[in-house]
């Protein structure tokens, strides 16, 4: 059986997906209710590429600039809305993000697509700008000790400095979307208060960030944990500003992004062949895969204007490059890589 599946041809199965022969129709979908809400899953759900910056950022050996560009352009293609491209924090930091402004100067970029990068300071925030960034980021934790040993200084302190890049992209007519790392578990504390997750996330909100990320950096969240989050932090964030930002490392990611969905989330974050990491927080394993969410998702009857058959061209491109495996079970099913 094994055999006869490796031979499946591929244009097959785009035809399969297609035509969603696995999603369920839209009124049994509109069915499908939270558990506790009692609200219908969204009808469409925005996926935030991250693999471009999250997912290689922690690459031991640096990735060419061309490949970088030549990912992102893939991805572009196929229909992604939101593509992170790359981080302008110091290469001393981080060394793979060195060639941020050859990336940004070098993708072919879709008037359909956002192209969001990191910017923790106001120094990185007028780089990216002159660069050519229409979008930014920032990034807190909800964790003292996480938030020194990422960006080298405390919680307080980086909202300090995120007041100082917010006042400037306001100034510049900037969107800028916040993350807030560790919301589900730290690497030096161990359990994260919801309450503090709530705290930072509407700092971010009330500073003026249209969307928050909330991310279980280290993977350790469970359905359970996700949702006694989610219903401290939609106290104080309204549901559709956030998003959620999974990593696999116990497996738990796609069943904590259905709870999220239950509880009326609709903005995704995935990294293609579930590439990534922290170079800060140690046994943190790759984000969830943008295959297996987009996967999940058309199952469910859920929009997203995203072209499967093309982000596996994208991950099974990239997973030559580093030498790996994908991490997405979808690609691994269909023997893509």
């Amino acid at each position: 059986m094994a055999a006869v599946m490796r031979i499946v041809n591929r244009s097959v199965f785009s035809s399969v997906m297609g035509r969603q022969c696995l999603s369920i129709s839209s009124a049994a979908r509109a069915e499908v209710t939270g558990a506790r809400t009692g609200k219908a899953l969204p009808e469409r759900v925005k996926i935030v590429e991250v693999g471009p910056r999250d997912g290689l950022q922690n690459e031991k050996t640096v990735v060419p600039t061309e490949i970088k560009i030549h990912l992102i352009d893939m991805l572009s293609a196929s229909g992604l809305p939101v593509i992170e491209a790359t981080s302008f924090v110091s290469p001393r930091w981080v060394p793979q993000m060195a060639d941020q402004v050859e990336v940004m100067k070098g993708i072919h970029r879709s008037p359909s697509v956002s192209y969001p990068v990191l910017t923790p300071n106001l120094k990185g925030f007028h780089a990216a700008v002159k660069a050519g960034a229409s979008e930014v980021a920032i990034f807190g934790a909800a964790s003292e000790q996480f938030s020194k040993k990422n960006i080298n200084c405390s919680v307080d302190e980086s909202l300090q400095r995120f007041n100082e890049v917010m006042k400037a992209a306001k100034e510049a007519g900037v969107p800028v979307r916040g993350y807030v790392s560790c919301v589900l578990g730290c690497p030096y504390e161990g359990e994260v208060a919801p309450e503090k997750v709530a705290h930072v996330a509407n700092q971010l909100y009330s500073m003026g960030c249209y969307e928050i990320s909330l991310g279980d950096t280290i993977g350790v969240g469970t359905p359970g944990s996700m949702r006694k989050m989610l219903e401290a932090v939609s106290r104080k964030v309204p549901v559709s500003a956030l998003a959620v930002h999974c990593h696999d490392t116990y497996g738990q990611a796609l069943a904590n992004i259905l709870v999220a969905l239950q509880m009326g989330v609709s903005v995704v974050d995935s990294s293609v062949a579930g590439l990534g990491g922290c170079p800060y927080a140690q046994g943190a394993s790759g984000n969830v895969a943008t295959e297996d969410v987009v996967y999940m998702l058309h199952g469910l009857g859920i929009k997203t204007g995203v072209e499967l058959s093309k982000v596996m061209d994208a991950g099974a491109f990239i997973c030559r490059t580093l030498n790996r495996k994908t991490n997405s079970k979808v690609a691994q099913a269909t023997c893509k890589l």
